[in-house]
């Protein structure tokens, strides 16, 4: 039964999308980016993947109504992992590492009748932690 399900999906390939930040850390809302591509592909039912391969960027579901509960949930991972703490790394921004682990580089989504399954308010976020850019990306997977 599922190989049936599976057969009729369209698509599968990652398809890439490019993105510039503007500031140090930052949400960016995909949203409506990952849903014309959901359309694009024509899966009715399945699975919608967003991964993002950068060490010191993420992606993640959030609120979508009040711009400043997103600058309340950086606030709050700067005081997790503040820019200015002391590491023991050489790395040249620990802190944004740190913040991107704990947020990860993925999410997954049902796919119904075509459309993401989101919740009222809900949004899928790539987080930046070490902006500005011109150079960052995250893949959409529809199966």
């Amino acid at each position: 039964m599922v190989t049936s399900i599976f057969k009729r999906a369209k698509g599968g390939e990652m398809i890439k999308v490019k993105l510039n930040s503007k500031y140090k850390t930052q949400m960016i809302d995909i949203t409506e980016r990952v849903k014309e591509e959901v359309l694009k592909k024509g899966v009715t039912h399945g699975l919608c993947t967003i991964f993002c391969g950068h060490t010191t960027a993420s992606i993640i579901f959030f609120e979508n109504q009040d711009p400043k509960l997103r600058r309340d949930f950086l606030a709050s991972l700067s005081h997790i992992a503040p820019s200015d703490g002391v590491y023991t790394s050489n790395d040249s921004n620990p802190a944004a590492h740190i913040k991107a682990a704990l947020c990860g580089q993925r999410v997954i989504m049902p796919v119904i009748n075509g459309q993401l399954v989101l919740g009222k308010w809900q949004s899928i976020f790539f987080c930046e932690f070490d902006g500005p850019r011109e150079d960052r990306e995250y893949n959409i997977q529809v199966i």
